[in-house]
């Protein structure tokens, strides 16, 4: 696996716009109890967080996952990011891939999920985005919001209305997505815009978590830890403790303070 960037307790950065925003992050990655390999990745190094998910059962999938994590931790450092630099950033580690030592002729895969400072019609916000099953959650104020939709068959399953969501978390094609990174095609992310607020505490993590954790679950562990290296690190326990049976990968990003350009 590929981890770039160090936890923060918290830093204040300045956006194109004059408005100030201060971040504290946490992220943690754990093969699990089953795998002997961790294929998932990550970046947290603002303005661009993400967690990548090395597919299990094809080739390279730490390569792919450590590829992509790369190209977008190329922004880190700048201003913001925008969705064209992550459109860009996929692309070219796609390219990274084929060219790698030890991937096969089918080539190598992983999801991507996570956020980037943004600037949208000179507003300040956060970009998520992903492509596969892992996700992005918000908390705030005692609510759990997950932001992104997964792109696999039980989800279209559940769009469909064939499945209830209960039924998709044990279905024996519960792990089937339907868009990567990867195999010698275009990414294609979802993207999706909210606003900076205060208080909130956004989740990026891999489908090791979710396999395990509940939502209740989740939000129970977001909501008991203050610090996000403390919340980050139980989710990731408690991941494990349920059976681990994937790698578990987690970046948590706590929005300290917003000042608006005049206090700024």
């Amino acid at each position: 696996m590929t981890q770039i960037g160090n936890d923060n307790t918290g830093v204040r950065f300045a956006l194109p716009d004059g408005t100030a925003v201060t971040i504290a992050w946490s992220a943690i990655s754990d093969v699990g109890l089953r795998r002997e390999v961790n294929e998932d990745s990550f970046v947290a190094q603002p303005p661009i967080f993400a967690v990548a998910d090395g597919m299990g059962g094809h080739a390279a999938g730490d390569i792919a996952s450590a590829a992509v994590v790369a190209r977008l931790a190329e922004h880190g450092g700048r201003s913001h990011a925008t969705a064209r630099d992550i459109d860009k950033a996929l692309r070219h580690a796609v390219r990274d891939m084929a060219r790698s030592i030890g991937v096969t002729d089918e080539g190598s895969g992983t999801t991507v999920t996570g956020v980037a400072l943004t600037v949208i019609g000179a507003e300040p916000a956060w970009l998520v985005y992903n492509i596969g099953d892992s996700r992005v959650y918000r908390y705030i104020d005692g609510l759990l919001e997950q932001l992104t939709v997964d792109h696999s068959i039980v989800q279209e399953l559940v769009d469909a209305g064939q499945i209830s969501r209960e039924e998709a978390d044990v279905h024996p094609h519960a792990n089937v997505i339907t868009r990567a990174v990867g195999f010698h095609e275009t990414p294609q992310p979802d993207y999706r815009a909210i606003a900076i607020e205060p208080g909130m505490r956004l989740l990026a993590c891999s489908d090791g978590l979710t396999k395990e954790l509940t939502p209740y679950g989740i939000r129970h562990f977001l909501a008991e830890h203050e610090a996000a290296a403390d919340a980050a690190k139980a989710l990731v326990d408690a991941a494990v403790g349920n059976g681990g049976r994937d790698n578990v990968t987690v970046v948590v990003v706590d929005v300290l303070d917003v000042e608006p350009p005049e206090a700024s």
